[in-house]
């Protein structure tokens, strides 16, 4: 008898590594919300249901991971 796969785990702690990447390395990002409107700034912190987006020109912001569709490393650096 053939044992089928194992799902995929839910986490794989990769996440948490990345942005934890991002914020040590201040590194320029993009972050597209989901109703379409996109916001440019560092990640300062993270935790489990939300990120600080630090900008140079606004305010900071507090996001939740709900509302973000994606991440993207801008090309230039701080």
């Amino acid at each position: 008898m053939r044992k089928g796969k194992a799902p995929p785990p839910d986490e794989t702690s990769e996440e948490a590594a990345y942005l934890k990447s991002l914020g040590e390395k201040q590194k320029p990002v993009s972050i597209k919300l989901a109703d379409g409107e996109v916001v440019h700034g560092w990640i300062e912190y993270y935790d489990r249901n939300m990120v600080r987006l630090t900008r140079e020109t606004g305010p900071n912001l507090f996001i939740f991971k709900h509302e973000i569709l994606y991440i993207a490393e801008d090309g230039k650096q701080k």
